[in-house]
């Protein structure tokens, strides 16, 4: 949509204001997605669930591939926006649900890295078929995005179901078959599972299907009120480090670069369409290019230090294109220079922190009984942020100068750093079971594994257990 909107104005003859309520409207429009995927992925499965907000984006795509006009548009973008919703949600729970503790990291951030490969193939889209007729292109550049979603349904159908919601449904057969065929080794899957079994209520002696104890098969008619109304010290600060973090990736303004991303460059100095385009690729390919990078250290390094490190970058990356974009509106036009590279400086550093790792944190720290409802939340607050952000960057730059509204960002990025500092501990190395202990048990146990290290499997499972009584 960020090159598409530039013809689609152009096209449609719309205003600023359309043009920030298109950009937008997606994020809240995610909402009912997000909402709705709570509740589908503990009814029909994740896997289900996935394949679900896939026929979304199909149908939204194709919806806005042939809109007629602005109303038509913005009906594509609402049932796009169900699907980004569920998608959001459902995807970095099912990751982590699967991935065994020594690789979760780096298969967790794979949705984070396959988005940020979506982008750049959408600014690619830009700019190949921005030779078209003005018409023609933007529909080709938005209804391409239906064939994606063919692949992703096709590729999930293949996939196995996660064992923790075939516990929570009491086919532990089935969920004992999928953990030996995705765990580093036959122990593993055994004592993964004995863990499971624990954080669910069902008793260690049972091998077989079962019944699972009441309050496990009808989670959703307890779980608000346990992450909302009568919260344990762990489930309140896990909830409110998940909304936190959601919270902060999208305030420190990433959309208002990723999205006006032409706009943006325009006002630093570049005023040609295709160098818009080519210019807006390079973003593109440097938030993906460091994406990857981040995917190979989150199981190496650990989150804190790639999340702290990349938000001070970001900081300073935000202040740079602040002046830059000052002095250019004061008639610097050297500075040009200093507003690219800081966007682009911007991106990376976002990429390597923030970007993947708000997922990864968000879908690992919330326990399995709330999992999916808690996630939820965090993704309706970082949906409904952004698309504040995003439908209001116009009428805010226009109000404070857009430098300085990356001055306001950066100020954000301040505050999210100490946020993290504070409140968000080391996960690597751990187990899903195992991180309610650690919010439960406070700062004093934090210090992650060392790498080689294996978390004593009776300890584990017997502190489980006296959680879950």
């Amino acid at each position: 949509m960020s090159g598409a909107a530039i013809f689609i104005k152009e096209d449609l003859k719309i205003t600023d204001t359309q043009i920030e309520i298109l950009l937008g409207i997606l994020n809240l429009y995610s909402l009912v997605g997000s909402y709705a995927a709570g509740f589908t992925s503990d009814w029909i499965g994740r896997r289900y669930t996935i394949v679900l907000a896939a026929a979304f984006f199909f149908a939204g795509a194709l919806l806005m591939g042939f809109a007629t006009g602005y109303v038509f548009l913005m009906v594509g973008r609402f049932v796009a926006g169900i699907g980004v919703g569920y998608a959001l949600m459902i995807a970095p729970v099912y990751t982590a649900e699967v991935a065994p503790a020594s690789s979760r990291g780096f298969l967790t951030s794979f949705p984070e890295v396959f988005i940020n490969i979506g982008i750049l193939l959408g600014y690619v889209s830009n700019f190949a078929f921005s030779h078209l007729r003005t018409s023609i292109g933007w529909r080709f550049m938005l209804g391409v995005g239906a064939i994606p979603s063919v692949f992703l349904t096709v590729g999930v159908l293949a996939m196995p179901e996660s064992p923790r919601w075939l516990v929570l449904r009491g086919r532990l057969r089935e969920a004992s078959r999928v953990l030996k065929m995705i765990s580093d080794t036959p122990d593993e899957a055994r004592l993964r599972l004995e863990e499971i079994k624990a954080a669910a209520g069902i008793p260690a002696e049972c091998d077989d299907d079962c019944t699972v104890p009441k309050g496990s098969a009808d989670l959703e008619k307890a779980v608000w009120k346990e992450l909302l109304l009568r919260p344990t010290p762990a489930v309140r600060r896990m909830l409110l480090t998940a909304v936190g973090i959601h919270f902060f990736q999208q305030a420190s303004g990433i959309d208002s670069v990723v999205l006006y991303s032409p706009r943006v460059f325009e006002k630093a100095g570049i005023r040609e369409k295709n160098k818009l385009l080519e210019t807006t690729v390079a973003v593109g390919f440097t938030k993906t290019l460091f994406i990857l990078v981040a995917t190979f250290l989150l199981d190496r390094v650990g989150r804190r230090p790639l999340l702290l490190g990349g938000t001070g970058g970001m900081l300073f990356s935000l202040l740079g294109l602040g002046i830059g974009l000052t002095l250019v509106d004061h008639g610097r036009e050297a500075a040009v220079g200093l507003c690219v590279a800081s966007i682009l400086t911007y991106v990376a550093f976002f990429s390597i922190g923030m970007g993947p790792i708000t997922w990864v944190y968000g879908s690992e720290i919330l326990p399995l009984r709330v999992r999916a409802q808690g996630a939820s939340i965090a993704v309706a607050v970082n949906r409904v942020t952004s698309g504040i952000i995003t439908m209001t960057f116009i009428s805010l730059y226009k109000a404070i100068t857009i430098g300085g509204s990356f001055f306001l960002y950066a100020g954000v990025a301040a505050v999210a750093w100490v946020f993290f500092f504070t409140c968000l501990p080391e996960t690597r190395g751990r187990t899903l079971e195992d991180i309610e202990n650690l919010f439960a048990m406070g700062k004093d146990n934090e210090k992650a594994p060392a790498d080689g290290d294996e978390m004593p499997a009776a300890n584990s499972t017997s502190a489980n257990a006296t959680a879950q009584r």
